[in-house]
């Protein structure tokens, strides 16, 4: 663990930390917000998961969420999207390799060596961040378009870890739409069975829990019709009988502008469910 960088905000402490990830086998950074009551004891962590191209500084710059999680009291995660660097597996596009990682364990070579985000995310990042923060048992999770695919996935296929989940834009059934049908080919190979426990659509049939779902979607998004597609999500959910809110927000599209627009009543949903 080094810290290589740190700023004072809201009363709290933004920084970046960077650490030799035995799951990916390369050195990763994360960000970490730790609000002024982090000072007086443990708080609830709130995850981000974020997009396509993303790494650890898109959210902590872009999405003014300092300002609420000092508000209510909780520990920002933000890690990076994928493995990087020498010897990781790439691609020329942007939607495949470094930055499109898909927070699954890739199965097929050459991205099964280091593209492991699945096991990242829900084993190795939470041990290290209760080891060195001041953290409460209570978590949250919440992403953005592949992001949001990864949140949606990560908690459904774990129950009793995250006490609330939220998305913006995300991509709710990859299995369907370009985006997952490219990178779940790549990683994982032609068995479209095996996609299926990656895809949020498919899981909620399944559920081991009905941990309620939180969505919002901007209805100018450019991806929306081609590569997002919530109403399948919602679909499935009413034939599941799984709690779904979806929220369509007039004239909001894909960007950190949306994020930021919406952000606080996200923290505030998970601070509500993560303290309750």
């Amino acid at each position: 663990m080094k810290q290589i960088e740190q700023h004072a905000s809201f009363g709290g402490s933004q920084e970046v930390w960077q650490h030799a990830s035995s799951t990916l086998g390369v050195d990763m950074n994360f960000a970490v917000y730790l609000p002024p009551q982090a000072k007086q004891g443990p708080c609830p962590v709130l995850y981000w998961l974020s997009g396509l191209t993303c790494n650890e500084q898109n959210f902590i710059t872009k999405a003014g969420a300092q300002a609420y999680a000092a508000k209510h009291g909780v520990i920002l995660i933000a890690p990076d999207s994928s493995p990087r660097g020498e010897g990781v597996a790439d691609d020329e596009a942007y939607d495949l390799g470094q930055g499109a990682g898909f927070y699954l364990n890739a199965t097929r070579e050459p991205w099964a060596k280091h593209y492991r985000m699945y096991d990242y995310i829900t084993q190795e990042l939470p041990a290290l961040v209760d080891a060195h923060f001041p953290t409460t048992t209570a978590r949250g999770i919440s992403g953005h378009s592949m992001g949001g695919h990864g949140a949606l996935v990560i908690a459904l296929r774990n129950p009793g870890m995250f006490r609330s989940v939220s998305a913006f834009s995300p991509i709710v059934a990859p299995s369907q739409v370009p985006w997952g049908e490219k990178a779940f080919s790549a990683y994982l190979g032609d068995d479209r069975e095996a996609w299926k426990q990656w895809d949020a659509t498919a899981l909620v049939a399944k559920a081991g829990e009905r941990l309620p779902l939180l969505v919002d979607q901007g209805d100018a998004d450019n991806f929306l019709d081609e590569q997002l597609r919530p109403h399948l999500l919602q679909q499935a959910c009413e034939v599941a009988g799984h709690p779904l809110t979806l929220r369509m927000q007039p004239g909001y599209d894909h960007s950190y502008y949306f994020i930021a627009s919406f952000i606080g009543e996200h923290i505030a949903h998970h601070a509500k469910a993560m303290k309750g």
